[in-house]
């Protein structure tokens, strides 16, 4: 993730930490600090040029190994990935970790029927680029079966409207409905579990993340969508084992991290197609109750970005 975005993290969360301590005044001193700690969270995380393992074909019960997809080629069901690095697999270092693998090869298994896997998502993309993604679907062919989505950590680090973000959220899950496909969101993780993002920066993101996850899970249920709330159902583990659950770069999941995401992901896709044979599907969270502990943050949050604006530039910048 470019510097950028922890500095515009660092901005709004020194103006948090001011609002909840009920300072008056801005300090620059705690601006430099936020600063300071966006600068270091960018060092330690780094930035990935290497691209995710290819991981598309058709996916059958009892194969290790994807045929290749040709013209001509048979499949039962179309499953496409839409989304960001984490669809695409990013920190995976072979295919078979891939989580858009994962959930298709569970699902041959659970169905016994060839799946066709595709994948659109991008590392890097936020919710602007999920129209540009489903417009590619569009051009290339027919549109699919089933759809999976996972954007949102992107949509954090840059500090887009949370509203906005989860407009286009909807907005690519109706258009997938539309033509047929049952769409499965799996709503933005918790940032708090990356503890290369020093506090009170990872504070400040996670607030944020929580907030994104609720309006997700409500713009894809309007849409026709299945919602996931990763961030409840992953963060206990990832917070336990973080150095098992998160990759290299210390950001995005290991295998062990994206194996537990299909977990959550497969029995809600396998229902909502009619292929699920593996018992009753537990009660997932509508909406994270972390977000729901943390309003009062929220208002903070909105309040110190409100006084952000309002605050004029140290002198010697503008």
């Amino acid at each position: 993730m470019p510097t950028q975005r922890w500095q515009n993290a660092a901005v709004a969360g020194a103006a948090t930490v001011l609002a909840g301590s009920g300072a008056g005044t801005l300090s620059w001193a705690a601006y430099r600090h936020l600063m300071a700690q966006a600068a270091a969270a960018r060092g330690v995380i780094g930035r990935s040029t290497e691209k995710p393992p290819e991981a598309d074909g058709v996916y059958t019960a009892g194969n290790d190994r994807p045929e290749p997809w040709r013209l001509g080629s048979h499949a039962d069901l179309h499953l496409m990935i839409f989304g960001d690095s984490t669809a695409a697999g990013m920190g995976c270092t072979v295919a078979d970790e891939v989580p858009g693998v994962l959930v298709a090869r569970g699902l041959a298994e659970e169905s016994g029927k060839r799946i066709r896997l595709s994948t659109k998502a991008i590392p890097g993309a936020t919710s602007k680029g999920l129209k540009g993604q489903v417009d590619a679907m569009f051009v290339a062919g027919p549109p699919p079966d089933a759809a999976v989505v996972l954007v949102g950590a992107n949509d954090v680090t840059k500090k887009f409207s949370v509203g906005s973000s989860a407009a286009r959220l909807g907005e690519a899950v109706g258009r997938l409905r539309r033509s047929g496909a049952v769409v499965v969101v799996g709503t933005c993780p918790d940032l708090g579990v990356v503890l290369a993002i020093p506090q009170p920066l990872r504070a400040v993101v996670r607030t944020w993340g929580h907030q994104l996850a609720r309006a997700q899970t409500e713009a894809t249920l309007k849409a026709g969508g299945h919602p996931v709330a990763l961030a409840d159902l992953l963060a206990p583990e990832f917070l336990a084992a973080p150095e098992r659950m998160l990759s290299a770069d210390n950001f995005h999941p290991s295998a062990a991290g994206y194996a537990l995401a299909a977990e959550q992901l497969l029995p809600v896709l396998a229902a909502a197609l009619g292929e699920w044979n593996g018992g009753p599907l537990p009660t997932l969270p509508a909406v994270s109750q972390a977000a729901e502990s943390r309003r009062l943050a929220a208002r903070l949050t909105h309040a110190a970005n409100r006084f952000v604006r309002a605050t004029p530039a140290p002198p010697g910048e503008g």
